[in-house]
Formats: C-alpha cells, structure tokens, sequence
C-alpha cells in the first residue's frame, strides 16, 4: 500500500491586526517531513509509527507546513505559495506513477487567508480533484477546528482530538491511521453524521477530564472503543471569524453496516443535545483589570497567576498585550512578577546594548497598536538567546526568534521577537526563569495543563483584559459568521439535526 502523507497547520485570529505571511511557517518536503517529526509526539508522528507497524505499507511523504505559531489571517501572497506548494507536491508525488492507496492530512481546521476562508476545505477539494473519487482521504483536525461542509464533502473522514487541554495530538495521528488502514482494507466504509450547533464556548468547563464537555467527549471514546471509525465534537475557535464559525458533533459511521448510520445519527444528535444542555455554563468567569490588580497587590504567600487570554498566542493574538505590566505599575506592586511579551525593537535595543547593560525602551504596543500603548521602562538585560527550544508538551522544537530577558525592580519580562505559543512553561524555563519562584505571573492561554500552573498557584485568576482573543467574544465584533449564534445572539431552540456525509456511498 503507498500512502500520502502531508499536513499544514495554523490557527488565526481574525481579530489580530498583525497579518501572518509564509515566513511564519517551517516548511518541509519529501522525506524531510519524517525525519523533523522523529521523536516528536505530534499527530503526524502517530500517524508514522502506526503505518511503520505495517510491512506492506509505503509512505509518500509530500508536504509539511507548521505554523511557528498561531497569528493573524494568511496573506493572499501567503496563501497563494502555501496552497501551491501543498498541491504542487502532491502532484509530484503522483507523477511517480506508483498507486496510491491512501491519504492522510494533519490540519489544524481554523486557518483563514485573506481571499479564502475555508483554507482546509480548499485543499481538501483540490487534492479530491487531483486523486480521483476513489482514493481515501483521512484528516485529523483540532477540536478548535472550524468543521466545514467542504471538508466533509471531499475527504473520507474526520479524526478530531479528544483532549482539552490537548494532550492526544500523537494518539489522534495514531486513531486517523489507523482508521485509513480500515478504510483501504475494505473493513470500513465511512460514512460521516454530522449535527451543527450555533455556539461559541470558552472556559473551565471544556477541559475533557473534568468539564462538561467531557460527557460528549467520553461519549465519542467509548464509540471509538466498541470499534465505530471516529466520533468527537469541534467547539471551533471563537476568534476566526468565517462563515461556518460555530461548534459541531461529529460520529463517523461504518456503512458496511446496515444500522451502523442510524446509530451513528442517534450519537450524534445526543452529544449536542448534551452539549446545548450545558452550553451556557460554558463560559469563563472573568474578573476585572482592576480586581485583578488589587488582588495581585495583596502579595498572599505563594504565587498569583494572572491569566491574559485575551493575547493568547496560541490563539491567534499578537502576544505584545502589556495592560496587566501597566495595570501592576500603576498600582505601585511591590512582589516579583513574570511576564512574557512580543516585543522585537525592545529584543533588538537589548542585544545592541548587551547583557549587564540597562536600556531605556518602550515595552508592548509594538503591534496591536489600536489596543496597546507603549510603556517606557529602565530594563536591565540579564540574558540573550537565540530563542529557539524545546517545548514540554510534545518535544518539538520551538522559534520565538531574538529573544531577551529584562529586568526592573520588581518585573522580570521574557521578550521575543516574535510570537511563541505559550500554553506552557517552555519559553520560561528555557530563559532560566521558574515560574514558581515568582509572586505573580502573567500567563498568555486560555488553558493550560493543571500541573503547569493552576495546582500549585495560591491564585488562578483570569482577568477580562481586552485582545485579539478576549474570552468576552461579545467585544470582538463578529462580522462574518453565520448568525444567530450564541453568545453574540439570543439563540432561544435548538433541535439536533443531523446532516449525513457519505460522498456517494449510500
């Protein structure tokens, strides 16, 4: 069996000024694509060892595009070269004139470029008109993923993570794989129920272990544990704003099965349900800037963690948020604070100046100009990096470009020259800096592991600090999604409704 392998990846914010271009992505093609992903837990590496584990399987490395982090819609230059080269190298792989028996496609699901808002379902349809009707295509997807109907009408099926925070990205490669496999052997033949749900939800709430979201979740695993090909539910991601923006329930079918579709639908339906019942718990409680500060200020024993989700890189944002430095500095705090921040003229004064010296720079602003005022500060710079290590979620190798640590009195700011995701603690701990040891830290993500911060903080506070991906989706000002759609609406009935995908099987 020849199977094609090939992913791009990105995930925007519609609402982040600060476009994203080619330049933000680490490309690769052929062979080079199994080789960067050795050793990493990624979906792609799952995918690997599952076929490896196959003696008649031989992989057709194509294309890798991963995004260095999340940003802002894609240029139309941007897309025009990404798009090419993922199609030109699929192409290419065809030409060899071996037969191909499979695909499978890492995507993130809530890319958006300027010209085309449906980037995935783009390439899905043109890798169909490329391969023919006969070729299976399977797609692991984020569960932050916009499901469209594009997506559904050209692949063979959808394999979403099952993990919020994620921490199933290699198992989901290894679930896809495994699923295509079924697929070419004749086993399975997908057959996809898919029910929309016209919601946007954020908070503790959809952590998989212990939110609600959990229920529809463990509902889809123990479908997938009985044996049935995929089943998950997309929440999509608030702050790409496009026209199928919403959350979905998703069960793939077998339809060698007689009553596998009517089941499936029956699934389907009962996880949103399920998920409207709960949806309006679904948000996070947030505390004003003011509060927020004032309670920092009380310098409690241990360490008070200051969540800005609002500049979440990992969602979008353009990471040079500094309200809550500002906020602090009004107040006059007196603790220890940590705090991360995109910033590349202050990374650049840092390194003309040298470590040990001090500078005078303006501190955040530099790019969400409309939200964010530069603050003037005395910083001495304590250390220099080229910024690229090693993330602790999945071993891959991370970029935050130039990067300087900076220190006043009472603020120790970890400045890159480009934006990072920052769901964990790698971008601390690689510039020497134990979150632990601080009174108060700024943390840039909606949600991270509980060990990372929240079960050890004396504090866990998330603040309602304005951003490119505040939690307060009301703010952000939604123009392109298909409305109504709750929060921004009143959505008063909702009935699940299922929509069958089969291309042409049933």
């Amino acid at each position: 069996m020849n199977i094609l392998i090939a992913e791009i990846k990105q995930e925007v914010s519609t609402f982040n000024p600060v476009p994203s271009t080619e330049h933000d992505f680490v490309l690769h093609w052929g062979d080079e694509i199994i080789a960067q992903h050795h050793g990493v837990k990624s979906e792609m590496s799952g995918a690997i060892d599952i076929f490896c584990q196959h003696a008649d399987v031989t992989l057709k490395p194509s294309y890798s595009a991963r995004a260095i982090t999340s940003a802002g819609v894609l240029t139309a230059t941007g897309w025009q070269r990404l798009s090419h080269d993922f199609l030109s190298a699929i192409a290419a792989v065809m030409a060899q004139n071996d037969t191909l028996h499979g695909v499978y496609f890492a995507m993130h699901g809530a890319m958006s470029a300027q010209g085309e808002l449906d980037p995935e379902g783009y390439l899905i349809e043109q890798a169909r008109a490329l391969l023919g009707d006969h070729i299976p295509i399977v797609v692991s997807l984020d569960l932050h993923g916009i499901l469209t109907d594009k997506m559904l009408t050209h692949s063979d099926a959808v394999v979403p993570y099952h993990t919020y925070p994620h921490t199933d990205f290699y198992t989901t490669g290894q679930r896809a794989a495994r699923l295509l496999l079924r697929i070419i052997s004749g086993e399975v033949r997908p057959v996809t129920a898919r029910v929309a749900i016209p919601a946007l939800v954020r908070g503790d709430e959809l952590i998989t272990a212990s939110g609600l979201f959990g229920r529809q979740i463990r509902m889809a695993e123990a479908f997938e544990a009985a044996g049935g090909p995929s089943a998950g539910m997309f929440i999509g991601n608030p702050f790409t704003d496009v026209p199928e923006l919403r959350s979905n329930s998703v069960v793939v079918a077998n339809g060698n099965d007689a009553g596998a579709v009517a089941a499936a639908t029956v699934l389907a339906e009962q996880m949103a349900n399920d998920f409207w019942a709960c949806h309006e718990h679904m948000q996070v409680p947030l505390t004003s800037l003011a509060e927020a500060t004032a309670l920092a200020c009380e310098c409690v024993p241990g360490t008070t963690i200051l969540v800005d989700a609002a500049d979440a890189t990992s969602s979008g944002a353009s990471g040079d948020s500094n309200i809550i430095l500002q906020a602090l500095v009004a107040a006059g705090y007196r603790g220890q604070a940590l705090l991360p921040i995109v910033d590349a003229p202050a990374v650049q004064a840092a390194f003309a100046a040298g470590v040990g010296a001090s500078i005078c720079v303006p501190i955040g602003g530099a790019l969400d100009q409309a939200r964010f005022t530069p603050l003037e500060m005395i910083l001495k710079v304590r250390l220099l990096s080229e910024g690229n290590f090693v993330n602790e979620s999945d071993g891959a190798v991370w970029h935050a470009g130039p990067t300087a640590v900076l220190q006043a009195a009472h603020y120790t700011i970890v400045a890159t020259s480009r934006a990072v995701s920052l769901y964990n603690r790698s971008l601390f701990y690689a510039h020497g800096c134990d979150p632990a040891k601080f009174d108060c830290v700024v943390v840039k993500s909606p949600q991270c592991e509980r060990h990372m911060f929240r079960d050890w903080a004396a504090r866990y506070i998330d603040v309602d600090a304005p951003g490119s991906t505040s939690a307060n989706v009301r703010s952000l000002g939604h123009r392109i999604a298909r409305r109504p759609l709750w929060p921004l609406d009143p959505v008063a009935h909702f009935v699940a409704k299922a929509e069958i995908f089969a291309r042409g099987q049933m």
